[in-house]
């Protein structure tokens, strides 16, 4: 990996150790010494010993570190990423450490959810969901805030294929910072003031890859994927337009891009576990051998009750949450959607 000089004099901090905040250490090297937050010892020794993880080199400028006050003390610039129902209970390990200086940059796509969790429940709304970002602002004193969303698949950026991230921010600051840290010869950073929108399209679009790997699970083409992807994305928007979030948000890199790259590639987690679904395995086996968390079964039933909330007709996230969660069958479903009274293609514009 080519290095270039230190674009930011102290460490870049990450909070996490899956793949993606992995993925994000590594990236950030190329111009930045890093320290990573990992819980467990066995993966801060595998960083800091071996210099690699997910069958990746590291840079000697990758440290790791099970002490999270760390994190708060030595570095003013942090990237937390980790799972979405985790975000809360981690942010509040590290909030006395941190301070309005700070800029917290975040690359978890979820939902945090105030109170217990149930599958089953429908009532949805934004008074009782949270985006990450609103959780840094709830549990910390940080306002300068951003998150990160786009295609990035980690395997193909740990494997220096190239591609781009969305940074989106209010603070003009945000983004600017976070393209010079991550900005390198095979990673661009684009920017944008949609703070919302980036994150309800990084947590929206894992439900239709739910979607896509289901029917690539019982032998579907392309025809009927990119039918669904296109009629998938329709629904995203109308939900963001029910919470304030203009069309726009959904139709570049953090919407369509991500959105693509996540519901067509075997490198997707939610892609895959759709794919085991529909092949007759449980969530609970598929979710217990995997390699990391697909938030798109907790999305999908965080979904299916902001429609309900909110009346957005969404006819395809309806039936794929009775075909999930209530064990309707994929083939009648399928059926049932073809024949479904589309008048226009394009209304959301």
């Amino acid at each position: 990996m080519r290095v270039s000089p230190l674009v930011f004099q102290e460490p870049v901090g990450v909070i996490g150790s899956g793949t993606f905040a992995v993925t994000i250490s590594h990236l950030l090297s190329h111009n930045s010494n890093v320290l990573l937050y990992a819980r467990r010892q066995e993966v801060v020794d595998a960083i800091n010993k071996e210099h690699r993880m997910y069958e990746c080199d590291l840079h000697h400028r990758v440290k790791a570190t099970n002490d999270i006050s760390r994190i708060g003390k030595e570095c003013s610039l942090i990237f937390p990423i980790v799972p979405s129902e985790f975000f809360r209970e981690t942010i509040r390990k590290v909030t006395a450490y941190l301070t309005p200086r700070h800029i917290l940059i975040h690359g978890t796509k979820g939902f945090d959810i105030k109170g217990d969790f149930d599958y089953k429940l429908t009532g949805f709304s934004k008074d009782n969901i949270r985006t990450m970002s609103e959780v840094i602002r709830e549990e910390t004193s940080v306002i300068r805030i951003g998150a990160l969303s786009g295609p990035n698949l980690y395997r193909e950026i740990l494997d220096r294929q190239p591609a781009a991230t969305v940074v989106a921010s209010p603070y003009e600051e945000v983004v600017k910072v976070c393209q010079k840290v991550l900005d390198s010869p095979r990673f661009a950073v684009f920017g944008s003031q949609e703070l919302l929108g980036a994150e309800l399209a990084g947590a929206l679009k894992n439900v239709i890859a739910l979607c896509t790997g289901m029917l690539n699970g019982i032998g579907m083409g392309k025809n009927l994927e990119a039918l669904l992807i296109t009629r998938g994305l329709r629904e995203l928007i109308y939900i963001g337009k029910a919470m304030n979030v203009p069309a726009r948000a959904f139709l570049g890199t953090a919407g369509i891009g991500d959105l693509i790259a996540t519901a067509t590639s075997q490198s997707s987690r939610n892609y895959r576990f759709g794919q085991r679904l529909a092949r007759g395995e449980s969530r609970e086996e598929i979710a217990g051998s995997m390699d990391g968390l697909a938030e798109g079964v907790r999305v999908l039933s965080i979904t299916n009750g902001l429609i309900k909330h909110y009346k957005v007709h969404a006819p395809i996230i309806t039936m794929l949450h009775k075909v999930v969660f209530e064990g309707y069958d994929l083939h009648k479903a399928i059926e049932f959607l073809m024949r479904y009274p589309y008048i226009q293609d394009v209304d959301f514009l």
